[in-house]
């Protein structure tokens, strides 16, 4: 099992990476919710051909099994048409509900979701906002080091007003990350995103970042 998670981490920084786009923006942990009273903070960075950006994410829980995410950040995009470079605002966000837990009766932490995310700049804005589910597993005792691998899997309905051309698209976003948690209080995160049937983002993305539970 190590071997394949290192596989997972390898081949995520080799393959070239495509626009993160609230858990619309990616997945970023597994399907255990905050604990109730709980917070994270997370920060994550984005590459691709074409954007690089930060994300900033604040997760926290006021009701079991239940956690709510707010994200924010800017990124920088070099779209492929003679407009130029924007630098985009992009805030967002969204909620989980943990509706399986791992236990010798499930294999998994399961949990199901929804967001809501807009991406702006000059003549340049996408609404983009849909269901999602991942589950996860996590590899270790519950005292130091252990690996949690996710994947994720979203329909993102999303309406897209760039340059003059206003139009929507249907796309089913699949991510597949580590989340190791190095001390009850820093993890990092690695994230390989396919974006599936998607006329907006490249094919493939990448982010990797830390969550700082607090």
């Amino acid at each position: 099992m190590k071997s394949i998670l290192a596989a997972i981490l390898i081949l995520a920084a080799l393959v070239p990476a495509g626009p993160a786009r609230a858990q619309a923006f990616g997945q970023y942990t597994g399907a255990a919710v905050v604990p109730v009273g709980g917070h994270v903070f997370g920060a994550y960075l984005n590459l691709s051909d074409h954007v690089i950006g930060g994300l900033a994410q604040l997760r926290l829980s006021f009701y079991p099994n239940l956690d709510f995410g707010f994200h924010g950040g800017l990124s920088r995009l070099d779209p492929v048409v003679s407009f130029g470079s924007r630098t985009t605002l992009r805030l967002g966000g969204d909620v989980r509900w943990q509706v399986a837990q791992l236990s010798e009766a499930f294999p998994a932490d399961l949990a199901l979701g929804a967001s809501l995310a807009v991406e702006t700049a000059d003549q340049f804005k996408v609404v983009t906002l849909g269901p999602s589910a991942v589950a996860s597993r996590t590899l270790g005792g519950t005292e130091g080091a252990s690996f949690i691998p996710y994947g994720g899997l979203a329909l993102n309905f999303t309406n897209r007003d760039a340059f003059g051309v206003e139009d929507t698209d249907l796309s089913v976003p699949l991510r597949l990350g580590v989340e190791a948690r190095l001390s009850p209080a820093f993890r990092v995160v690695a994230e390989l995103q396919l974006f599936i049937a998607d006329h907006y983002n490249d094919d493939i993305g990448f982010v990797t970042g830390v969550n700082l539970p607090f």
